[in-house]
């Protein structure tokens, strides 16, 4: 039996496509895409890479089933967003994988601060976001429609 081989790249302009389809599977199970997801989703490189973030993919045996992005709010903070696993991969711990990759490439840069918004809805994901040392802040209204908690960690 051969081991699933899983690999973490970065964004490329010819993978432009999985960040948009990974990420509308699970929007549409859980919640909706709102028009803040089409336009950033539609236009990675242009709304997420040229504005100065980073989009991470998740390989399983050679098929894109993972993605996580590092969203620019400003010199020091950034978001921890469009984190997507398909379901057909889910129990690889790829979304592990992809939180620790988006914290020390956050490191390497020299970013202070997380923040990441969320559902309470997803409890395994919100487990895993204070496994690794994120804790509840005050969420402001009106970034996302389906965010009911927002939370941060300092590196």
């Amino acid at each position: 039996m051969t081991k699933n081989k899983i690999e973490l790249i970065d964004f490329s302009d010819e993978l432009q496509e999985p960040i948009k389809t990974l990420n509308y599977e699970w929007l549409e199970k859980y919640f909706r895409v709102e028009e803040s997801d089409r336009i950033s989703l539609s236009n990675p490189k242009e709304q997420i890479i040229d504005k100065g973030g980073f989009i991470f993919y998740a390989k399983l045996n050679n098929e894109i089933v993972g993605t996580a992005s590092l969203l620019k709010k400003n010199e020091t903070v950034f978001e921890l967003g469009k984190m997507a696993v398909t379901s057909k991969a889910q129990g690889h711990k790829i979304g592990t994988l992809l939180l620790e990759h988006c914290l020390a490439i956050a490191k390497q840069k020299h970013i202070k601060t997380i923040i990441l918004y969320s559902n309470t809805q997803l409890a395994s994901a919100i487990h895993l976001y204070k496994k690794y040392g994120f804790t509840v802040i005050e969420l402001e209204k009106g970034l996302y429609e389906r965010a009911n908690i927002k939370m941060k960690k300092e590196l």
